[in-house]
């Protein structure tokens, strides 16, 4: 039977496939994934220096430091904190009196990953609104 032909009965073939469903259903789908995109970033904020062009932190004023050394031992400036658990709350005591909240934070290259990410957990959730990592510059 040729694309709109009459069979028998009086009926003619659809020759033409209706798009609008389609549509809808597209766009409310773009929708959906406009609105959640934003929703599905995860992990910590981390704003990470250029290696070339490391910050002058002489031209900062006194900045918090918290340091992890190759074993593992936490210290903010001169100070050693226990653990992760408890760098949170001494953190939060000592942002309270600065109007900057900044930190940064230096880890041994070889301390293990997550043990990094443990301790910047506990500096994000003490309020630091800035987190920076210390790197060296590379030897030319």
């Amino acid at each position: 039977m040729e694309v709109g032909r009459r069979d028998t009965r009086g009926r003619s073939s659809l020759s033409q496939i209706n798009v609008t469903p389609f549509v809808d259903v597209m766009l409310v789908l773009l929708i959906i994934f406009m609105v959640t995109a934003p929703m599905m970033e995860r992990g910590v904020e981390v704003n990470l220096p250029e290696v070339q062009d490391a910050p002058n932190l002489a031209a900062i004023k006194e900045p918090l430091i918290v340091t992890v050394d190759k074993k593992g031992r936490i210290t903010i400036g001169k100070s050693k904190v226990e653990s992760a658990a408890k760098l949170g709350p001494v953190l939060k005591q000592i942002l309270s009196e600065r109007e900057s909240k900044e930190v940064f934070l230096e880890a041994d290259r070889d301390v293990p990953y997550g043990r990094v990410i443990e301790v910047m957990a506990a500096v994000k959730g003490a309020g630091v609104e800035k987190l920076g990592m210390v790197a060296e510059t590379p030897e030319p």
